[in-house]
């Protein structure tokens, strides 16, 4: 496929992970927003198209039409304002879209926000509102979805509790650096193993956080400094009944392969990635999915951690404001290329991955991002 137009990340902004009660799903965008014009040096009038990527700001706010009330809080007007929603790939489909109409030269410059307020109800009001991720009429919660795909690793291929741990360990590790993280709390492997079971084999130390927060990006067709290379979406099943092996999930496979071609890359190009972890087993699976190691192998290799992974924190422990996780992850990665990831900077990066998933697997979201030689 030939684009017209190169794509380049120009701004970003994020605000904190947290559980924050005194700030409301608007408050947070407008930061995030703020943020990332003045990052890119830009006022209100010069974007041409907003995006939203959010999962239920309905559910857990009350408010509708959430994209031009947020825009309009934001001074972005007379533009169109449009709400993306695909459970947690929800702002990684916002980028995808913005990302397309850029390289099309539909629009020059196009915001993306990505915005969940999830603390405003009560754990089990949260769980329900989740659990619409998936077919509710068949599936269960979340935890009790991804416990299964982790037994049944375990049982082709011999993942042990203690490869789900090392994951959590890893990037609790990661994000005590991260000074825009949820949880900045560094744990043991002895800690995640006895953490309370939340679904058999899963532990609490093995789900992500229930999070307040936004981020955003902004993409122009110009030179800046940090370079769409490619962005791939794919779909599954949403059931995990109609999913031929559950622990293989085609949509990031199918996505990643996509990507690789389109930016003529493949696995072993890629110096990090930031990769969707709403659970220890969905980082072991993404690593299997994305060709970084065999299939089965995810655990060991993800133990041994041959290329820097979540070094955010991940979902794990950056958080996981569901609506704002996509974008959130490329802005990271596009901090990482820049060198301003300050606390938790790598050296010697130039080409780094973004993986978000929604649901179990029935949206995907692969991006590539690299410095413009």
């Amino acid at each position: 496929m030939n684009y017209m137009k190169d794509v380049a990340v120009v701004g970003v902004g994020k605000t904190r992970f947290g559980a924050f009660a005194d700030r409301d799903l608007r408050s947070l965008a407008v930061e995030s927003i703020e943020n990332a014009l003045s990052d890119a040096g830009i006022e209100p009038s010069a974007v041409n198209a907003f995006y939203l990527g959010n999962f239920a700001g309905p559910s857990f706010t009350g408010q509708s039409h959430l994209a031009p009330y947020i825009a309009g809080a934001a001074d972005i007007t007379g533009v169109p304002a449009s709400r993306f929603e695909a459970a947690c790939a929800s702002s990684g489909a916002a980028f995808h879209a913005a990302w397309q109409a850029v390289a099309h030269g539909i629009y020059e410059t196009v915001l993306v926000c990505g915005v969940e307020k999830m603390t405003s109800q009560p754990a089990a009001r949260v769980a329900a509102i989740l659990a619409m991720a998936g077919d509710v009429a068949v599936d269960g919660t979340f935890p009790e979805i991804f416990a299964a795909i982790a037994r049944r690793h375990m049982e082709l291929y011999g993942t042990t509790r203690e490869h789900l741990a090392a994951v959590a360990v890893k990037n609790h590790a990661h994000g005590a650096t991260n000074p825009f993280a949820h949880l900045r709390k560094v744990i043991t492997l002895e800690q995640a193993l006895a953490s309370k079971v939340i679904a058999a084999p899963l532990t609490l130390y093995d789900c992500s956080l229930v999070s307040d927060g936004a981020a955003a990006v902004i993409l122009s067709a110009n030179k800046g400094q940090v370079k769409v290379l490619a962005c791939a979406q794919t779909s599954d099943h949403v059931a995990l009944r109609d999913k031929a092996e559950i622990t293989h999930l085609p949509s990031i496979q199918r996505a990643a392969q996509q990507a690789y071609k389109m930016a003529n890359l493949s696995a072993n190009d890629i110096h990090f990635a930031e990769l969707h972890d709403c659970f220890t087993i969905a980082e072991i699976l993404a690593v299997e999915e994305l060709g970084f190691c065999r299939k089965g192998e995810g655990g060991p290799w993800s133990q041994a951690q041959p290329i820097p992974i979540n070094r955010s924190g991940g979902l794990k422990s950056k958080g996981h404001p569901v609506g704002a996780t996509g974008v959130a992850q490329i802005a990271d990665v596009t901090l990482q290329l820049r060198g301003q990831a300050t606390g938790w900077q790598l050296e010697n990066v130039d080409i780094g991955l973004a993986q978000n998933l929604g649901g179990s697997g029935a949206t995907s979201v692969v991006t590539i991002l690299g410095k413009r030689n």
